[in-house]
């Protein structure tokens, strides 16, 4: 599998034709948000105009410690006000207003191998890098794309033709996080578990029962929808009234059990877009959660 990753370049990953987002950092965040939702993506690379240069990456953890400044500082009336005319520059104020660690700068050359692709997005902990090239002349940045854990991994699951490498079940991989998992009951407010997401690092929360049974999973993509709509005086609401609102094409929530083996997993990452899977018993319990970032980890050798 190392192989075939140092075979492959970050380029090779991309499709023949695709569109690029990129959004200015004057622009206002409320737009940028609509942006994102119009285009079904959850982040977009940043451009500093005066500099001329690439500037970081707009995702769901700045909506996230927007949803927490306003909530622990303002009333409803003065965020909906001040959202309208907030530019995502100012993003970077907010971090510090809610002690959330400072943005990454990470970006690799096109031309780098997957494998250092892989490294990369497991150590640095984030799930997608952006692409930059530079002319040679000037050194003048250019985004070229940007590169997705699930893009790897079903790049992966198309090329890579040796399963009876990937045949070990999850039991004896030990790939996953078992321990220490954090979870909400239907009952739990959204700010809670907004909360989590950020003081467990985490970018989802199992929705379990009293007997630890899953129920469902409340997303960071879930609140995008609360930012969109600027839904701030309902973030003490139950988690489950909350999850009603989701679009009727919401994929819902992939599981499997510590018998699947990687070569399963990547059998339903080629026909369908997951993020991570929960691993349950045959009583549907929680037993742990398989990330596309433990995936990526475990294949390169690395662990958190």
């Amino acid at each position: 599998m190392r192989s075939f990753l140092k075979e492959h370049t970050a380029y090779d990953v991309l499709p023949v034709s695709y569109r690029l987002i990129v959004f200015d950092t004057r622009m206002p965040v409320q737009k940028a948000l609509f942006a994102l939702v119009q285009n079904g993506i959850v982040s977009a690379p940043l451009w500093e105009s005066k500099t001329q240069r690439f500037a970081g990456m707009l995702a769901v953890s700045d909506f996230i410690n927007l949803i927490q400044y306003y909530y622990n500082h303002n009333s409803v009336e003065e965020a909906l006000k001040d959202i309208e005319q907030f530019e995502i520059a100012h993003l970077r104020d907010v971090e510090k207003q809610v002690n959330a660690p400072t943005s990454q700068l990470v970006s690799m050359d096109p031309m780098l191998t997957l494998y250092d692709a892989c490294r990369l997005l497991a150590e640095s902990r984030v799930h997608r890098v952006p692409l930059l090239d530079r002319e040679p002349n000037t050194n003048t940045e250019m985004i070229v794309s940007v590169l997705t854990q699930y893009r790897i991994l079903k790049f992966i699951a198309m090329n890579f033709k040796d399963a009876q490498a990937l045949r070990q079940p999850l039991s004896e991989l030990k790939v996953g996080t078992y321990e220490d998992i954090a979870t909400a009951s239907l009952s739990t407010p959204v700010i809670q578990v907004i909360n989590m997401f950020v003081d467990k690092n985490v970018s989802a929360v199992p929705i379990v029962d009293e007997n630890n049974v899953v129920l469902n999973v409340y997303e960071t993509v879930d609140v995008m929808s609360i930012a969109r709509t600027g839904r701030y005086n309902e973030l003490d609401i139950p988690v489950g009234e909350a999850m009603e609102a989701r679009p009727k094409d919401y994929p819902g929530v992939h599981t499997c059990t510590l018998n699947n083996t990687l070569d399963s997993i990547f059998r339903i990452i080629r026909k369908q877009r997951v993020y991570r899977l929960i691993v349950v018993d045959h009583e549907n319990k929680l037993v742990g959660i398989v990330s596309l970032s433990n995936i990526l980890g475990y294949l390169v050798g690395y662990r958190h």
